[in-house]
C-alpha cells in the first residue's frame, strides 16, 4: 500500500470516527460541557499510553519540542471544548462544516507564526471561504449566533494545532503527539471538573465512553493520514466528516440542512478542491500546503 493511499485511508476513517463521535457528544445529553470534554480525552489518553508504552519513543517527547507539543495541546483544546459546544447546540451539519474552516485558518496563522508564505490565488480564496462561512451563520444580534462563532473559533484552534502537527511531523511519534496532548487535556480540565459534576446513568456513561473511542481513533487516523501524505491532499478527505455528520444528523434527529448551509457548504468544498489541485501543479518547497 503506497503512502498515498494509507493517507486517504487514514483520513477518511478519521473523518467517520469524529463524525461519530460529535453524535456521541449530543447523546450523552444533558452532562456538563467540561465533563464531555474530559471523558473524551481521558479514554484517548489511556488508549495512547498502552499503544505508546510498547515503543522506544517518549511520552513526553524531547525537551526541544515540548514548548510546541503544550502549544498544539492549548490550541487543540480550546477548539475542543467548542466544537463541542457547537455540536450540542445546532445541527451536526453545520457544526461540522464550520469546523472544517480550520485547513484555512492553517494558512493564516503560518503565514503569521511560521513565516510561510501565502500564494496570490489563497488571498481571493479566504476571502470567498469567510463570506461562505458567514452564509452559514447568518450574523443575528443575538445569542443565537454563539454556536455558529464557536464552531468557527473551534477551527481557528484546530488549524493552529494542525499546523504545528504538520512542524512536529518529523520530530515527534504521532503516538507522542497524540498522548501528550490528552495529558494535557485532563490535567488542564481535572480542576474545573469538580465544580460541575454530575454523575452520568449508565447509558450516559456508555456514550461518555464512546466519544473518548471514537475521539481516539479520529485523532490517531488524522496524524497518520498528516504523517503519509501531503496535507493538502490528505485534507481533502476530512471533508468526508460532513457527509457523515450529515448523514449521522438526518438519521438520528432527522434534521436537514437548510439551502444557504448546503450552498455555503459547497463554496468551501469546492475552493478547498480548487486549491489542492492548484498547489499539486505549482508546489512550492518553502510554502506550507492549506491543511498543514
Amino acid at each position: 500500500m503506497t503512502d498515498k493511499v494509507k493517507a486517504a485511508v487514514y483520513m477518511s476513517l478519521s473523518s467517520l470516527s469524529f463524525a461519530i463521535m460529535a453524535a456521541m457528544v449530543r447523546l450523552a445529553g444533558d452532562i456538563p460541557l467540561i465533563e464531555k470534554v474530559f471523558f473524551r480525552n481521558l479514554v484517548s489518553l489511556l488508549i495512547a499510553f498502552f499503544m505508546l508504552r510498547k515503543t522506544k519513543f517518549s511520552f513526553f517527547g524531547k525537551k526541544g519540542n515540548r514548548i510546541w507539543l503544550v502549544l498544539r495541546s492549548a490550541f487543540g483544546l480550546l477548539g475542543v471544548i467548542l466544537y463541542f459546544y457547537s455540536v450540542d447546540n445546532i445541527s451536526m451539519a453545520d457544526s461540522s462544516m464550520l469546523n472544517r474552516l480550520s485547513p484555512f485558518f492553517v494558512t493564516v496563522f503560518a503565514a503569521i507564526f511560521l513565516k510561510e508564505r501565502i500564494a496570490k490565488i489563497e488571498i481571493p480564496a479566504l476571502i470567498l471561504v469567510f463570506g461562505a462561512s458567514l452564509m452559514i451563520v447568518k450574523p443575528q444580534f443575538n445569542i443565537q449566533v454563539l454556536p455558529y462563532m464557536a464552531g468557527i473559533i473551534s477551527a481557528a484552534g484546530g488549524g493552529a494545532a494542525y499546523a504545528i502537527i504538520r512542524f512536529l511531523r518529523n520530530k515527534e511519534n504521532p503516538l507522542t503527539i497524540v498522548f501528550f496532548f490528552s495529558f494535557f487535556s485532563v490535567v488542564s480540565l481535572l480542576p474545573f471538573l469538580f465544580f460541575n459534576f454530575k454523575i452520568p446513568n449508565l447509558q450516559q456513561t456508555i456514550y461518555l465512553m464512546l466519544i473518548g473511542v471514537f475521539a481516539a481513533g479520529g485523532q490517531f487516523g488524522l496524524t497518520y493520514g498528516y504523517k503519509y501524505g501531503r496535507a493538502s491532499e490528505a485534507s481533502l478527505y476530512s471533508y468526508l466528516n460532513v457527509v457523515f455528520a450529515a448523514f449521522i444528523g438526518f438519521i438520528l434527529w432527522m434534521e436537514v440542512p437548510d439551502t444557504l448551509s448546503i450552498i455555503s457548504s459547497i463554496v468551501i468544498i469546492l475552493v478547498s478542491v480548487f486549491l489542492v489541485f492548484y498547489k499539486g501543479k505549482a508546489s512550492s518547497p518553502k510554502k506550507l500546503d492549506i491543511a498543514e
